[in-house]
């Protein structure tokens, strides 16, 4: 059965980290901070996209999984992907 506490109306920010070029890079999520798309914007755009969206900012640093978890192969994002190698 669902979570009863998935609320679509939550938004979620959680900046990755800003690029010498100076777009941020950063992930975005809807109901629950945990499934979340990675977005790439201009600091304007990323401004103006979390005040229109009303984001909640997450300061908390994204935690590495438990690399002997059953689903520990899917466990990453997309900013690991072309950071670091995978087995």
């Amino acid at each position: 059965m669902a979570d009863s506490t998935f609320d679509i109306t939550r938004k979620f920010v959680r900046v990755l980290r800003t690029l010498p070029n100076g777009l941020i890079e950063f992930e975005f999520a809807v109901g629950d901070p945990d499934v979340a798309a990675e977005l790439v914007m201009p600091k304007a755009a990323f401004d103006e996209f979390c005040a229109r969206n009303q984001v909640e900012l997450l300061t908390e640093a994204v935690q590495p999984g438990d690399s002997e978890a059953a689903d520990a192969d899917f466990n990453w994002n997309l900013h690991q992907a072309t950071h670091q190698r995978f087995r």
